[in-house]
């Protein structure tokens, strides 16, 4: 058997380790070692050593801040981004060769604080885990070993070495031949004299090309289309690179770019963890740690980790407990919602409430518990990754620290396309490169100083003397150098909020740049969507295609198409709509909105609602709370001595009681405005129910009050005594239409003969007085209908509008009268649209048409104003509804 001689090949970079190997595996070189300069240093030092790496540095960061006194960083020991800015600084120290222990109390205070934190990191780590000046310092005492350990070394792909290394490479020569083999690439000056033998080789000549883009987008865009382009001709994936030199401004675009084009495409740098489902699964997580727990948070939790933890225990569908609109973004709301959840809430009928709470219960825990958290409610790679944004930073600001965690995309480096930064390809050449963001400022990079130790302490190129503007134009060069075939170097002519970006100055002398336009015709599409945008005549024959064209068509004409609600006569679902049983807002709909009417009723269409809370309510949640609030107080006076004989004291206690009873459903289960808001809204709900329950001198004698009223089959929203049977149905005549629906008050006098019906407005009163206000205003005549059909025609009805905040009453004159004018439009309406017209009305696109997002862009100026003499045409006698007084 023959023994491979033993030999090491220093390389610089994952990507170059992973070729290098497989180059290595393919010449059978079995002895060849092939590893970065501080691993040969490392096992050299032989025994138990290792480098410090960077998840044990920030836990041992971590352990010391807190115990260890910072001077004049005290301050700001505690804040996210500390043991970052940490880390960086000793890394720093450490590559340059500074002895932070040595007289660094004497030079200044801020160095005795990095010290003293360095002596408390390094208590920390384990024994064997040692500095880079210590590693080559017991390297260099075991240096007779280096023919036995390492053999002849050579060192491919640097153009440069941390001065920590340098010394100990100087002392390898004298035992075993080095050779830094450089190739066309720069050679650093400190080599001269240290016995290293330096190769070179003439540099390459590659086709270089300069291009400007609309925007860094563009330029990924762009980037993609020439991969697919060198694909097309047969390049091999490993033989194509993207680079810049700093990816991360690019990441996202290209991590939506590769799915839509089906290119593997490897991201050298790692991938964001929380790019990964088992990332936003941690993300979600650290949401509710960080901000509380609310319900659209336990939402997304739950979707992501329904098998894990807590939520393994809660059946499938379990989420239908919790009110689609409650934010439950307090304890106290979440513990009147799991008070109230009975066996018969969950969908198997058994009673889980207590593994609810004790999920909320956890969850609400905060930051001081987050490792319990993840511990109970993540597992896997989701708990790894937990874990490891818990030791990179405070749990207070976990959320922030797993924007930063990068996790490899296991995609196989050697076999695809590489998008990398520009170090990496410095030192892993390729026959096609693209340099991406060769804009001012971005390429080269400008120095920074230290965050923890500025210039007027330490020097920066003492500090760093490899600073990052001097490695991008080194690593710009060498890739020029080392290029074999094509080199694209690319800039962004503006950055995403539009404004005008400057050139590097390394593009001086490579030629005009060719201007690429951002609606171009690619020469080679990179996805089905490009083609099918690049092409116009395949995308005009796809199906989606001509059917949008047919619709943006249709919408620019005058005439009534399909696109604006035409469908053919007695449609099985239009008629089905218009039998169901009605209400006074969907026939209000029906004849302002025919079009809407459809969408909500047929479609089933509902504007999203947000669980997020808002800063004041809307119009409609200030009705809806004072109509809880009227119906609560009203009900109260009712079971004591009656409303009609309630002083003012007792109705303003009723009104109290009720908008506190109110006050606690409603931020169960509804978003509520910040406390201040919220107290002060409560208020004005008081006074607007005392002066609709206060108001008037016409109340009925004996008069028995009811709010709230059910009719024509609606549910009674209280366990309160009704006047008829609700179940009772209520027909409009010559309609076909039956109602149901909530009468906001009604009062029945004592001999049963006279009834008056309210219809509370918590807006503005209209100027003058009003009838059918163009059709918006129904209430009031179907209401009166409405009792009058159930207790008789020989009960005198009147029927009002009631604004208290004015205050203004506005009596129904003639309700017969306009009940039959009414039914002349209903029955119109019902006509045209079982013949096909659900077209737009005057409510269409307006300020309060919740489904505005449905139409085209800017409706109501354009879209509306263009249909609607058509429209009218069409509707004929329905559209005299909208002039009605």
């Amino acid at each position: 058997m023959t023994i491979a001689h033993r030999s090491t090949l220093v390389v610089h970079g994952r990507l170059a380790m992973r070729e290098s190997r497989l180059a290595a595996g393919r010449a059978c070189q079995h002895g060849l070692q092939i590893i970065s300069f501080e691993q040969a240093a490392v096992r050299l030092a032989g025994g138990f050593v290792r480098p410090i790496d960077d998840e044990s540095l920030g836990g041992a960061i971590q352990t010391a801040l807190s115990a260890t006194p910072m001077g004049e960083l005290e301050s700001i020991k505690t804040l996210p981004g500390m043991i970052d800015a940490a880390a960086d600084t000793l890394h720093k120290a450490w590559r340059a060769g500074i002895d932070l222990a040595a007289g660094a109390a004497d030079d200044h205070p801020r160095l005795a604080a990095i010290a003293r934190l360095e002596a408390a990191v390094l208590d920390q780590l384990p024994a064997g885990m040692l500095r880079p000046l210590d590693i080559a310092a017991a390297a260099t005492e075991r240096l007779a070993h280096a023919p036995a350990v390492l053999g002849p070394m050579e060192i491919v792909g640097l153009t440069e070495l941390s001065p920590c290394w340098r010394p100990l490479l100087q002392a390898l020569t004298a035992h075993i031949p080095v050779q830094w083999t450089a190739g066309p690439r720069s050679v650093p000056a400190w080599l001269d004299g240290t016995g290293v033998a330096i190769s070179r080789a003439p540099a390459q000549a590659p086709g270089i090309n300069a291009v400007s883009a609309a925007t860094a987008y563009h330029e990924a865009i762009e980037a993609m289309r020439w991969v697919r382009g060198l694909l097309a001709s047969g390049v091999t994936p490993s033989e194509i690179a993207i680079a810049t030199a700093s990816p991360a401004d690019y990441d996202d675009h290209f991590l939506a770019l590769r799915a839509d084009a089906n290119i593997d495409l490897h991201f050298v740098h790692g991938v964001r963890t929380v790019t990964t489902r088992d990332g936003q699964a941690a993300a979600a997580l650290a949401d509710i740690v960080v901000r509380g727990l609310s319900q659209s948070r336990l939402r997304r939790l739950a979707a992501l980790c329904r098998d894990n933890g807590p939520f393994k225990a809660l059946p499938e569908g379990w989420l239908r407990v919790l009110p689609t609109d409650a934010p439950l973004s307090t304890p106290g709301a979440w513990n009147r919602l799991l008070a109230r959840l009975a066996p018969e809430d969950w969908p198997d009928g058994a009673d889980h409430t207590p593994a609810l709470r004790a999920a909320v219960e956890t969850l609400t825990k905060g930051p001081e518990a987050a490792s319990e958290i993840g511990e109970a409610f993540l597992k896997g790679r989701a708990l790894a990754i937990w874990r490891k944004a818990l030791l990179a930073g405070p749990a207070a600001s976990v959320d922030a620290t797993l924007e930063t965690l990068k996790q490899d995309d296991g995609l196989e480096a050697c076999i695809c396309v590489a998008w990398m930064p520009a170090s990496a390809l410095a030192a892993s050449p390729r026959r096609f490169v693209r340099l991406l963001g060769l804009n001012s400022s971005r390429w080269p990079r400008g120095i920074a100083e230290d965050r923890l130790i500025p210039d007027h302490i330490i020097a920066t190129p003492v500090l760093d003397p490899l600073p990052v503007n001097l490695a991008d134009r080194r690593d710009f060069e060498t890739i020029l150098a080392t290029t074999g075939d094509t080199v694209v170097l690319s800039r962004a002519r503006r950055d995403a909020d539009g404004r005008l970006l400057g050139r590097s100055p390394l593009l001086a002398g490579h030629g005009d740049e060719t201007y690429l336009r951002r609606n171009a015709t690619p020469a080679h599409a990179f996805s089905e969507t490009d083609r099918l945008m690049a092409r116009p005549q395949e995308f005009a024959a796809d199906t989606q295609a001509v059917s949008a064209q047919g619709c943006w068509r249709d919408w620019r004409q005058i005439e009534i198409t399909s696109h604006d609600g035409l469908v053919r006569a007695d449609h099985p679902l239009i008629l089905a709509i218009l039998g169901r049983t009605q209400s006074a807002s969907s026939l209000r709909r029906l004849l302002r909105n025919p079009l809407s009417f459809v969408w909500v009723y047929a479609f089933g269409w509902r504007e999203p609602q947000s669980s997020a809370e808002p800063l004041v309510l809307d119009a409609l949640g200030i009705g809806d709370l004072v109509h809880l609030v009227l119906d609560q107080a009203l009900r109260d006076l009712e079971t004591g001595g009656g409303l009609a004989a309630a002083d003012a004291q007792t109705l303003e206690a009723a009104v109290a009681r009720a908008a506190q009873a109110v006050a606690a459903d409603w931020e169960s289960e509804r978003p509520v405005p910040p406390a201040v808001i919220w107290g002060r809204t409560l208020d004005d709900a008081c006074v607007l129910a005392s002066r609709a329950l206060s108001y008037g001198d016409d109340l009925l004698p004996g008069a028995r009050s009811y709010g709230e009223v059910p009719f024509g089959g609606s549910q009674p929203k209280s366990d309160g005594q009704t006047p008829w049977d609700t179940s009772t149905p209520v027909t409009i005549p010559d309609t076909g239409f039956n109602i149901a629906g909530y009468i906001d008050r009604l009062d029945i006098a004592g001999d049963g003969k006279r009834a008056l019906v309210r219809d509370y407005k918590t807006g503005r009163p209209p100027r003058g007085d009003i009838r059918l206000n163009g059709g918006r205003e129904l209430q009031r005549c179907l209401y009166a209908f409405a009792v009058k059909a159930l207790l008789g025609d020989d009960v005198a009805i009147s029927a009002s509008l009631l604004y208290p905040r004015d205050p203004v009453d506005l009596q129904l004159d003639d309700p017969e009268a306009v009940l039959v004018e009414i039914t002349g439009y209903l029955r119109a309406a019902r006509a045209s649209l079982a013949g096909g017209a659900a077209l737009p009305g005057p409510d269409t696109g307006g300020d309060y048409d919740d489904l505005a997002f449905a139409l085209p862009a800017n409706a109501s100026a354009t879209y509306c104003k263009r249909k609607m003499p058509a429209a009218t045409a069409r509707l004929d006698e329905v559209a005299r509804v909208w002039e009605a007084e």
